[in-house]
């Protein structure tokens, strides 16, 4: 997959997750807009393709939809970081930071919710405070837990039934 495809791709994962696929003709000017940016960027050096891709490796390991569009949330963060220090008056980089906000507000629950992600792997769980109150909600998140999981696997059991295989 040439770099370009690969930003088309990438882009279009993000447009179809944060339901605006109705715009076609938006995303074939992006295209032409990020071919700009690219002659911008310099990134047709040979050093680009090394090490694999940064975003599409990592999509790849989510696959429920919801899940994508957290993991979806934070690369539209990353490529608005990317862009803050461009030149703005360049018509292609205001077009391409104009669609990523619009995504972004798109996504906007699924960014909390990788924010409670983040939150909670920064919880001190060495705090007898933070201790105390998770075992007192253990028995309450396996309850959880047993209800995701057993759901799944009564729908597998079904599946297992049905098929005469």
């Amino acid at each position: 997959m040439t770099f370009q495809t690969y930003n088309l791709f990438v882009l279009s994962i993000i447009m179809v997750y944060s339901g605006r696929v109705e715009n076609r003709l938006n995303l074939l000017q992006l295209q032409d807009d990020i071919d700009k940016l690219k002659a911008d960027f310099n990134s047709s050096r040979s050093d680009v393709g090394d090490g694999g891709s940064i975003f599409t490796e990592r999509l790849s390991n989510w696959t429920e939809r919801n899940e994508k569009r957290i993991i979806l949330s934070q690369i539209v963060s990353m490529y608005l970081k990317i862009l803050e220090n461009t030149d703005k008056s360049k018509a292609h980089v205001r077009n391409i930071s104009e669609e990523l906000y619009t995504l972004k507000e798109s996504l906007s629950d699924d960014s909390k919710k990788m924010e409670y992600l983040k939150n909670l792997t920064e919880l001190q769980v060495n705090d007898s405070k933070i201790q105390r109150k998770a075992v007192n909600e253990l028995f309450s998140v396996l309850q959880k837990l047993g209800d995701t999981t057993s759901s799944s696997g009564r729908k597998r059991r079904l599946v297992q039934r049905q098929c005469k295989c």
